[in-house]
């Protein structure tokens, strides 16, 4: 357990310091002129770009789990990288204008006024998802080495950057809040990339005098590095894509501007809390052991965690704390805080529930067993749409509080069906040799 602990708080300080860079720009973007069409704005612009990087998404969890000599380093950094490349190409296709239109303005409805300070927010998001995928396969290589404090000191980088952008460009007052907020976003994490390039050079030395594959390991071929892949870029794609859906839905619900002004604001308050649970995945891989024989300690950390962060965001839902952050923190006028209690209350268990997520995926991944993950996925997203359909179309819930109780319930499903694959990994994880 303590070294559990020890191995996941500078990756939890991490992703908590990452969670706290949608409160941050939307306090800022509320503070500017037209903030309810500027957080919509912004929140479409959020979602576009999630569902372009969502390919690379994983790359983190595949350094971790596949890194281990030189082959395998250089075999999956070109296959990283050409994954970067590729989907800042197909960004650069969704912004063509007569292509952005279709899928974006007439898909949600946006107005005139939206869609094009929309337009202007995915410009400066350009090279926001290929940055992700460089910057993630290189902390791979970092928490696979055990230096997950270097992680750590990456993300204090690029809050500071984003937070130094955001006030510059809201003290100069002279762009939209959309744009200050996603120009805050792009500067951060560029920065952040190429510090994590730079930290990574100790443990690819490593790496790089380390010439074949260790023990009974396959040498890491293409053809294995997308067997392995494929389905946890097809997870991410499919995770990353409920938000665009949920935003599509909240453009053609009761309340339509309002749901999209609030929806971003709920949700990163609520990744406030999952963001403990994200970064535990990858503390399973590398701990897991080749036996399982971190299993036990992994679990009991797992089960403390998860009910600590929803208890967290439950004890919040419930006391005047939730009106004092949306209206003094967030920046929301009082009429769209009433809007986010309601949707904040049924994300509660969110958190506690991203924990346990996070820990069947890391033994599934740890095995290799990436299939069930998609299969899970996909589980999950059916069942946001459907719920998403019902609670709009059927039974004419406000936008924002059906897209979270739709959330809760594409959650529950994905779980429950991960219990049995991740069951069945385990007891064959115990029973492998040693290597």
């Amino acid at each position: 357990m303590r070294r559990v602990f020890f191995f996941w708080l500078p990756l939890a300080a991490t992703w908590l310091m990452m969670s706290a860079e949608g409160p941050f720009l939307a306090a800022v973007i509320a503070r500017l002129p037209d903030p309810k069409i500027n957080l919509a704005a912004y929140g479409v612009a959020f979602a576009v770009g999630l569902l372009v990087e969502a390919p690379v998404i994983m790359m983190m969890s595949a350094a971790t789990a596949l890194v281990k000599d030189r082959d395998s380093y250089l075999r999956l950094r070109n296959f990283s990288h050409g994954l970067s490349l590729l989907i800042t190409v197909f960004m650069l296709c969704v912004l063509i204008p007569g292509v952005f239109d279709a899928l974006i303005v007439q898909t949600i409805g946006l107005s005139d006024n939206l869609s094009r300070i929309t337009y202007v927010a995915c410009w400066i998001l350009l090279p926001w998802p290929g940055t992700i995928g460089f910057r993630r396969f290189y902390q791979g290589i970092l928490i696979r080495s055990g230096r997950t404090r270097y992680v750590a000191a990456g993300t204090i980088l690029r809050i500071t950057t984003m937070s130094c952008t955001g006030l510059v460009l809201y003290h100069w007052g002279m762009l939209e809040g959309a744009w200050v907020g996603v120009a805050a976003l792009t500067t951060g994490v560029t920065l952040e990339a190429l510090a994590s390039r730079v930290m990574a050079h100790g443990s690819i030395r490593e790496l790089l005098a380390h010439e074949g594959p260790g023990g009974s390991d396959p040498p890491l071929t293409l053809p294995r590095i997308t067997a392995f892949y494929y389905p946890l870029a097809l997870t991410a794609i499919l995770m990353l894509g409920v938000q665009p859906v949920a935003t599509f839905f909240l453009g053609r619900g009761r309340l339509p501007l309002e749901s999209l002004a609030v929806f971003p604001v709920v949700h990163a308050l609520v990744f406030l809390f999952r963001s403990p649970g994200i970064a535990f995945q990858e503390v399973g891989i590398a701990l897991m052991g080749e036996r399982g024989e971190g299993h036990p300690a992994l679990r009991r950390f797992a089960a403390i965690l998860g009910f600590s962060a929803s208890s967290g965001l439950l004890l919040l839902a419930v006391t005047p704390l939730a009106p004092l952050w949306y209206n003094r923190v967030a920046g929301l006028l009082p009429e769209l805080v009433r809007l986010a209690l309601l949707p904040t209350l049924l994300l509660a268990p969110i958190p506690g529930l991203t924990v346990l997520l996070a820990h069947q995926r890391a033994v599934l991944i740890k095995m290799g067993r990436t299939r069930p993950i998609t299969w899970a996925t996909a589980l999950k997203v059916c069942g946001i749409i459907v719920f998403l359909w019902m609670g709009v179309g059927l039974l004419d819930w406000v936008g924002v509080t059906a897209a979270a109780a739709a959330l809760l319930i594409g959650r529950l499903a994905a779980n429950s069906f991960l219990f049995r694959p991740v069951a069945r990994a385990l007891r064959n994880l115990t029973k492998a040799p040693p290597q």
